[in-house]
C-alpha cells in the first residue's frame, strides 16, 4: 500500500506530466528548492534528475528561477539546448509574498523571445508554482 504521502508526491510530478523513464534536467537548483517535488519527480522517473552539465537530449526541464536570477530569457535560450521537440519546460517561481517572486508578466515577457509558449499555469508546491512552456507548433513543423 502506497502511503498518503508517496500518493501525494507522486502526484505532483504527475500534474508535471512526467512519465515513468523520462529524461528530466534540473536547472538553477539552490538550498529553497521543493526536495519533496524533487523525490517525486526522481521516484516517477525512476532515476536521477539531470543537472546543467548534462547534453543528452531531455523531456523535460525543471527551471527553478527567482527574482534576481539574471535574465530569464538567457536561462530559457539556455533550457532549450538539449530538449526534445515535444518536451517541456517547467519554470517553477515561489509564490507571491515569498522570497524571489516572480512576476507573471516577467514570464510572459521572456517566453516568445526564447522562441517558446505558455500554456498553464499550476500549483507544485507549498512555496512554488508551475509556468509550462512549449515549443510553438510552427516551430516543431521547422525542427
Amino acid at each position: 500500500m502506497v502511503a498518503a504521502e508517496d500518493a501525494g508526491k507522486i502526484g505532483v510530478a504527475e500534474k508535471l506530466g512526467i512519465e515513468p523513464g523520462m529524461v528530466v534536467q534540473e536547472l538553477g537548483w539552490d538550498e529553497d528548492v521543493d526536495d519533496n517535488l524533487r523525490a517525486a519527480v526522481e521516484e516517477q522517473i525512476g532515476g536521477d534528475l539531470l543537472d546543467e552539465d548534462a547534453d543528452e537530449t531531455v523531456s523535460v526541464v525543471l527551471l527553478w528561477w527567482r527574482e534576481d536570477d539574471g535574465d530569464l530569457v538567457d536561462a530559457l535560450l539556455e533550457a532549450t539546448g538539449v530538449l526534445a521537440e515535444d518536451g517541456v519546460i517547467w519554470v517553477l517561481t515561489p509564490k507571491t509574498g515569498r522570497p524571489g517572486h516572480v512576476e507573471p508578466s516577467d514570464i510572459a515577457e521572456a517566453v516568445p523571445t526564447a522562441g517558446l509558449s505558455q500554456t498553464s499555469n499550476i500549483s507544485v508546491a507549498d512555496d512554488w508554482a508551475g509556468t509550462r512552456l512549449v515549443w510553438p507548433k510552427s516551430a516543431k513543423a521547422k525542427r
